[in-house]
């Protein structure tokens, strides 16, 4: 049975299905259904600017820039600024991960004629276990997600399978304290690998929110409430100290890895955040890396880089985090006292089907490696796209293809069972068939 794509608005030039990758909703091992609009949000300004004639067909060109980007999705046009996606994941968390790497992917301007515009898109999504799978309660859920992206400005994902849908961020606000103070806050690791050395080199952690009645709340929508809510230094220290316990079970496993954890650009200003993680560290015996963004230093530079620089005194590997999505600047990144550049997935995840991303990411690992940088490459999902970012001079890699974010104990055995099979047959080739790493 196939997800129904129904016309929606009384100005939908009639329904038009623009891909479908498969016949089958119930693909094994997929249990989530997944369903999406995209809205060009300046569609009335393009359509000034391009005619009428013209902007009637820019849903052609956003569906192929989402099948590039998300290849077995649906897609069908529901108007002539909305356009449907449809498709299943295991998880509402893979789900998520897609919708990421799409809404990123329309970050870049569209070439329409051989001019650059830029698309600003709505996005609402609604995901349901196949199980509990209601197409008109699913449609329902993804146009509630739509009218809330375009009042706050962002993804809006609603997962069917919590108890209550009805909450906002004011309500976020006020259970955020009382999650991290009783441990519904919990960490995921996704391993990155080193190419040359073939062996897994650090980390990342990733937090999540695991609601004793809405479920898992994304990390999209609880960040955020923590920065405006005043809560997002108290859930990074907790993040930091869960953090360096794990490190030490790993260290009993024989794992002595770096784990990077992502700092935001508002606690680089907080002095007061700075002197509590020096003073961890000081007593700590950890080898912690910090993962930011150049949005982050951007917004107060000097007290930013100054900042940094302590961390790096403390004996922090900096990385730079989301490099290319946002606003990339020299003079700022000369600056910085990074040792590590990850490369935007959103270049990544196209790497062997665009003529421009593979120049990108070219010319960012030469530029990063002139800086006496390494490179990682985060959104790395096939074997096409390994080999290519090896024979680039890549350093690191990162992505489904090696594993998804992984509870510690599953991330214990992950390593586990790779030392296993290095010491059965010899030094292990991380270029292996995809089906092996995602095992995990």
């Amino acid at each position: 049975m196939e997800v129904s794509l129904r016309e929606r608005g009384p100005k939908a030039p009639g329904k038009r299905e623009l891909h479908r990758a498969s016949n089958d909703r119930h693909v094994e091992g997929r249990y989530w259904s997944v369903l999406g609009l995209c809205e060009i949000a300046n569609f009335a300004s393009l359509r000034r600017h391009l005619g009428r004639a013209r902007a009637d067909s820019l849903v052609l060109d956003v569906a192929r820039r989402l099948s590039d980007i998300v290849p077995d999705i649906r897609i069908a046009a529901a108007g002539r600024a909305v356009i449907e996606i449809a498709f299943e994941r295991e998880s509402p968390e893979e789900a998520a991960d897609d919708i990421d790497r799409i809404s990123k992917g329309f970050l870049r301007a569209l070439d329409l004629d051989g001019e650059p515009h830029q698309l600003d898109m709505h996005f609402g999504v609604a995901a349901a276990p196949l199980v509990e799978d209601d197409e008109v309660l699913l449609a329902e859920a993804a146009e509630s997600a739509l009218d809330q992206a375009r009042i706050d400005g962002r993804v809006v994902m609603l997962d069917l399978s919590r108890a209550d849908l009805a909450f906002d961020k004011l309500t976020l606000m006020r259970e955020l304290p009382r999650a991290i103070a009783n441990g519904e806050m919990f960490l995921q690791y996704q391993p990155k690998v080193h190419v040359r050395r073939q062996e897994i080199a650090s980390a990342e952690a990733l937090v999540r929110w695991q609601h004793p009645t809405r479920g898992l709340i994304l990390p999209g929508d609880f960040i955020s409430v923590a920065e405006q809510a005043g809560e997002i230094s108290t859930l990074t220290l907790w993040t930091l100290r869960q953090v360096i316990e794990d490190q030490k079970k790993l260290r009993e496993d024989g794992f002595d890895m770096l784990l990077f954890v992502n700092i935001s650009g508002q606690l680089l200003a907080d002095p007061a955040f700075v002197d509590e993680v020096c003073g961890m560290l000081a007593t700590a015996d950890a080898k912690l890396g910090f993962e930011i963004t150049e949005t982050a230093v951007i917004r107060d530079p000097e007290s930013a880089i100054r900042h940094l620089q302590f961390f790096a005194d403390s004996g922090v590997t900096l990385a730079i985090d989301d490099y290319g999505a946002g606003l990339s600047s020299l003079a700022y990144l000369k600056k910085l006292p990074a040792r590590e550049l990850k490369i935007d997935k959103m270049f990544v995840t196209q790497l062997t089907s665009s003529n421009r991303d593979p120049l990108i990411v070219r010319s960012t690992i030469d530029l990063a490696h002139a800086l006496e940088m390494e490179v990682t490459a985060e959104g790395v999902e096939t074997p096409s796209a390994l080999a290519l970012l090896s024979v680039m001079g890549c350093d690191m890699v990162q992505g489904f293809l090696i594993s998804r974010p992984l509870g510690l104990d599953a991330f214990r055995k992950f390593l586990a069972d790779d030392g296993h099979l290095e010491n059965a047959s010899g030094p292990a080739s991380f270029v292996r068939p995809e089906s092996f790493w995602k095992r995990a």
